[in-house]
Parts: C-alpha cells; sequence; structure tokens
C-alpha cells in the first residue's frame, strides 16, 4: 500500500494500533446484540434500541467532548479514549460470569462506546493535522482506508467462528483487548506533540458546543459535503438491516452465504483506497471526490432485485463490490479535503460535530426504514433508499472553494524518520 512513499516509524506504530483495534471492533461485530438475544432472551425492538438507540444517545453524549479535546493535547485523549472502551466492554464478560449481566448495562456499554469512538476520531483528526504536511495526508488516510476494509474482510469470519466455538462474550472480550493494544501503540509512539492553543476563558461556555457546526456551515463546500456525507451514509446503513431480512428471510440465504455476499466485495474498498492518489494526482482532488461521490450513489437501488439462488447472491455482491469501490476512493479523499478545509485549532469541535452529525442521522434513518420495512415491505423500503440515493450527488460540492491560507504546523518527526498520520476516516 505505500508505493515506496514512507511516513516513517511512528506512524507505523499508530497504522499498527488502529489496525488492532479495528480488527477487533470486525471480531466483535454484532455481539452485543447476540448477547442479548442468546443470553438475556430480548425481543426485536430491545436489540434495535440497542443498535439505534446506544448510537444516538452516544452521539448526544459526545456533544461536549469536542471543544474539551481541541485545547487538550491530542494523544493522551487517544489513549484515554482507548482505555474507556476497554473498561467498558469488559464490564460485560465480567457481569456474565457473575450472572448479573442485563439489557441496561449492555445498553450503556454500547453508550460509552459510541461516544469514545467520536472523541476518538476527533482527536485523532487534529493529531494528525500537526503530525503530518498536507502533501501526505491523502497517502495517510489512504492507508487507514485500506486497513478497514482489510479488517471487514478477515473479522467477521474469524469472529463468526469464534462465536461458534466459544461464544459471543469471547469476541467482546478480544475487542476490549485489541483497544488496550491500540492504547499501548499509541504510547509507544513517543516524540513530541505540539502544546494546543490556550483558552482564554477558563470554563467552556455553552456556545462552544456549536463551533464545529459554525464552522461547517459557513464553508460553501463543507456544508453540502456534511449533508451528503450524513444523507449517504444514513440510507445506506438503514438499508442493511431490511437487506439482511430480505436474504435470509424471504430469499432463502444461508448466513455463510450472506456473509459471503459482504465479504468478498470488500476487496472493492482495497482497490478504491489505492486508486484515490493517483486518480487524484491525475484529474485533481475535487473532480475525484465529486466524481466518486457521484459514482456511488448509483449502486445502492440494485439492493432492491436480488432473487433466490446464485444469480440473487452475484447480483448483491456485484452492487456491493461497485458501492464500496466508490467509497474506497471518495473516503480518503473526503478526510483529506476536510482536514485541509479546517484550520488546527477548530479540527477537533469539526470532525466531533461531523461524527455526531452523521451518526445521529444514521440512527434516526435506520429507525425510520425500519417503520417503513414493517409497512411496505423490506424490498420496497430497500428500493426507496436507493432512489434517495440518486439525488445525494445534488448536495456535493458544485464548485472549488479557496484554499485556506493559514500556514500548516510544521510536524513532529522523530529522529531520523519522517511524519507520521492518526487513525481512519478522521
Amino acid at each position: 500500500m505505500s508505493g515506496g512513499h514512507r511516513l516513517g516509524r511512528r506512524f507505523g506504530w499508530l497504522w499498527g494500533a488502529y489496525g488492532t483495534s479495528a480488527l477487533g471492533t470486525w471480531l466483535a461485530f454484532g455481539a452485543l446484540p447476540l448477547i442479548a438475544i442468546q443470553v438475556l432472551r430480548s425481543g426485536p425492538a430491545e436489540v434495535a434500541a440497542l443498535s439505534s438507540a446506544g448510537a444516538a444517545v452516544g452521539a448526544v453524549v459526545a456533544v461536549p467532548l469536542g471543544p474539551w479535546v481541541e485545547f487538550r493535547r491530542k494523544r493522551p485523549v487517544l489513549i484515554a479514549m482507548d482505555l474507556v472502551r476497554c473498561a467498558a466492554l469488559l464490564t460485560v464478560p465480567v457481569a456474565f460470569a457473575l450472572g448479573v449481566l442485563t439489557f441496561v448495562q449492555l445498553l450503556l456499554v454500547s453508550v460509552v462506546v459510541a461516544a469514545a469512538d467520536i472523541t476518538f476520531r476527533a482527536a485523532s483528526g487534529a493529531y494528525l493535522k500537526t503530525l503530518l504536511p498536507a502533501g501526505d495526508l491523502l497517502v495517510a488516510n489512504a492507508r487507514f482506508e485500506s486497513t478497514a476494509w482489510t479488517t471487514t474482510i478477515i473479522g467477521p469470519p474469524l469472529g463468526g467462528a469464534a462465536i461458534a466455538f466459544l461464544g459471543p462474550v469471547a469476541t467482546v472480550v478480544a475487542d476490549a483487548v485489541s483497544y488496550l493494544l491500540s492504547a499501548l501503540g499509541i504510547r509507544a509512539m513517543g516524540g513530541p506533540e505540539p502544546r494546543p492553543e490556550r483558552r482564554e476563558a477558563a470554563r467552556m461556555r455553552a456556545g462552544d458546543l456549536l463551533d464545529g457546526w459554525r464552522h461547517v456551515l459557513a464553508d460553501a463546500t463543507l456544508r453540502p459535503l456534511l449533508f451528503n456525507t450524513a444523507l449517504f451514509n444514513g440510507l445506506v446503513m438503514a438499508s442493511g438491516p431490511l437487506l439482511a431480512v430480505l436474504m435470509l428471510g424471504r430469499l432463502g440465504f444461508a448466513p455463510w452465504q450472506y456473509g459471503l455476499a459482504f465479504a468478498v466485495p470488500s476487496i472493492g474498498g482495497l482497490l478504491g483506497s489505492r486508486l484515490a492518489r493517483p486518480l487524484v494526482t491525475r484529474f485533481g482532488q475535487r473532480e475525484v471526490l465529486v466524481g466518486a461521490g457521484a459514482l456511488r450513489a448509483l449502486w445502492p437501488v440494485g439492493l432492491a432485485f436480488p432473487g433466490p439462488g446464485t444469480g440473487g447472491l452475484l447480483l448483491v455482491m456485484g452492487v456491493e463490490f461497485g458501492l464500496i469501490l466508490c467509497c474506497g476512493v471518495f473516503n480518503p479523499v473526503c478526510a483529506t479535503y476536510r482536514l485541509e478545509r479546517t484550520p488546527a485549532d477548530r479540527v477537533a469541535r469539526t470532525l466531533s460535530a461531523w461524527a455526531v452529525t452523521t451518526k445521529a442521522g444514521t440512527a434516526l434513518l435506520t429507525a425510520a426504514w425500519g417503520v417503513l420495512g414493517a409497512l411496505l415491505g423490506p424490498r420496497t423500503a430497500i428500493c426507496l433508499a436507493g432512489v434517495l440515493l440518486l439525488a445525494t450527488p445534488l448536495l456535493l460540492p458544485r464548485r472549488a472553494a479557496a484554499r485556506d491560507t493559514e500556514p500548516e504546523p510544521e510536524p513532529e518527526p522523530g529522529p531520523g524518520q519522517e511524519p507520521e498520520p492518526a487513525p481512519h476516516r478522521v
């Protein structure tokens, strides 16, 4: 993936830390709902609440954390968020072993992990801004994008095998350990970190909570890009549970076929992340951002038309491959563009606001499409989401914006090495 472009030893630690935690997350993918179903005998409404309400409440909890992160050193925040996620997840196997596990505890763990995820991403983006020169941002984001899709391919099958032999609680332990290893990796990076700008006011004001949104909404290109990202991600994720119902229920696919339909197309994410930098070099950043953003919207409507048997499975795999390929190009270019358009002293607040908006939007649309799926049927609801997605390219930036004139902070490389980045989709 490096293509000869070296980012240094400290980048290797950070990249390894991200890959470890990402693999742990995918190993435990769906573990909390499975525990709710198999251990606590929870019904569909409770399982849906665990997935959607946990993320939505976590997003609300994370709102004040963006301004809090902005004026603190970012590496300690990254380590703290890893440790918070580790500790929260470890309460699940402990309570299970003691026989006191409850649904309320699973919901609280989901909220804490969601809030820590948002805070980690905000801090990592701000850290990346000070750690790398602008010319290396796209390379770094593309590498994290590649790692994300790699763990998507290998994590769920390994996690499924672990669940089959050891139960879902074991994968929660693996996820918790992955966050601990990530914290150790970030700690091992070493090296100095620029001191954040100090606030004049000793206390955070209520208006500070909106600073991230103010910056995005005032920028002529970030504003439509946020709306595009929130709507696109929300509609795609909202279709996921309905597609599972359609494929595993009415179409009669086996669980391994359903897993295969999404694991194999993730190879498109690897290809897309490798293509991002060459495409930007040849065609320009804005052109690739708009082009890939428009192309990714063309695919999801096809998920409404699979039939039973091999043909239907191949159709889903083909649609998913095209969608993920375009996302693999779009995501690192979007992450890089967002960082370049944001002053260094506003990155944490901006990325926190961005993540809160997209997560809350996804939770809301997932709940709404669950109701639509019950009223109209899963196929019709998936088709409606796909048709609405065809309009999302209208929210992409229509014109090039002037570059920010603020000087880029000097990176802080270690002895004899080049600077390096922070985690994926920052």
